[in-house]
């Protein structure tokens, strides 16, 4: 988690900030009463709309669903990412209005969490991207690996990216710990005075490359190469190819609108770790607003995901209907018989393809589902 209130820290361990006024410590008590009152009224939206949403795509995909591709596996390893995120933002408001009263322990833990699953969900969505291309471009029957050959290659995937997640936790679950900071506790980071700067401006621009710039730079190329495979497709009609297009604008557009201001955010603070620009008292109150603001709205995500990655398929939100069906026909003690909606699919041909279909009614296709 982000610290916010490093007026004593930058003073003296962190050395992050030198004022050069006749004050050398900052007083932000005005930044602390800001997010008192900010941060636990976006946390508790943002968890019971996360939850919501989040904990039905986990229902649905463990009872109803198969998972046929390793995008069907991210989405579920995804949405857990995001419940572990969102179990963490109580701590935070809690932290936000009265202080850190939970001790050094949780600190850390609570931190390590936080940034894990920040970190894995960014990485998932740049996994899911790569395997929707692949799933368009290289493989003929639209689906990856579903033999248990697949199956282990799907959790190799998934286990590397958690691991590569739990290596950038890592920071947080050593330094950060409880210290007393005008009259309350925080939990934030603490390090060692000979490496305060380079530490912190390192893992600033490395959580910004690995969490924004590596994910953006994936999900761009690889929907752009999906989209201008699904703008050539022959024989799909006119509304289904803009309608498939539209979902991935969606995607990239989401990601860049919620991550790109909190990383603007963070590559400032980056800067001026290493080159000390900003020596105003009220120009870095602004930027800890800013990056309180910022940060709140990286957090969005988490809630948009389940409607980006699993309601938009037809064939999840067909089995939440008929779940929902089963449900009302349950408590109304009226039973009946609900047909299963089969996916919608784009079967996707080359024109090449698509003129010597007729000389083979086994024409392997490569399909897109939405």
């Amino acid at each position: 988690m982000a610290d916010f209130y490093d007026d004593d820290e930058d003073a003296s361990l962190n050395d992050s900030y030198d004022y050069s006024h006749e004050h050398s410590v900052c007083d932000k008590e005005a930044v602390r009463s800001f997010g008192s009152v900010f941060l636990p009224i976006i946390y508790a939206l943002a968890l019971v709309v996360g939850l919501a949403g989040n904990a039905l795509v986990v229902v649905v995909y463990t009872s109803r669903l198969r998972l046929r591709t390793l995008t069907d596996v991210c989405i579920l390893n995804l949405a857990i990412s995001d419940l572990l995120l969102l179990f963490t933002l109580p701590f935070w408001a809690a932290d936000a209005v009265h202080g850190w009263k939970l001790g050094s322990v949780a600190c850390k833990l609570t931190s390590f969490l936080y940034s894990t699953n920040f970190s894995c969900g960014m990485l998932l969505l740049a996994c899911i991207s790569v395997d929707r291309y692949r799933a368009v471009a290289h493989n003929p029957v639209g689906r990856t690996g579903t033999g248990p050959r697949g199956r282990i290659q799907w959790i190799l995937v998934c286990g590397l990216l958690w691991a590569v997640a739990g290596f950038l936790g890592i920071p947080e679950l050593y330094f950060s710990t409880v210290k007393h900071s005008h009259h309350r506790m925080a939990c934030t980071a603490i390090y060692p005075f000979s490496m305060a700067r380079p530490a912190k401006a390192a893992l600033e621009l490395l959580e910004v490359t690995l969490r924004f710039l590596l994910p953006f730079l994936v999900m761009t190329v690889c929907y752009c190469l999906v989209g201008r495979t699904l703008s050539r497709a022959a024989g799909v009609r006119r509304d289904r190819k803009w309608r498939a297009l539209r979902v991935l604008l969606a995607v990239v557009a989401v990601f860049l609108l919620t991550q790109l201001p909190y990383n603007v955010v963070k590559l400032i603070r980056a800067m001026d770790i290493i080159y000390i620009h900003v020596t105003d008292c009220e120009v870095s109150k602004s930027l800890d607003r800013a990056l309180q603001v910022t940060e709140s709205l990286a957090l969005v995500h988490a809630c948009i995901n389940p409607l980006l990655y699993a309601f938009i398929g037809l064939s999840f939100r067909g089995h939440v209907l008929k779940a929902a069906k089963h449900l009302g026909q349950t408590l109304g003690r009226h039973p009946r018989h609900v047909n299963e909606e089969p996916a919608v699919q784009i079967a996707l041909k080359t024109r090449s393809q698509a003129q010597s279909q007729s000389d083979s009614d086994d024409q392997a296709t490569s399909t897109f589902t939405i």
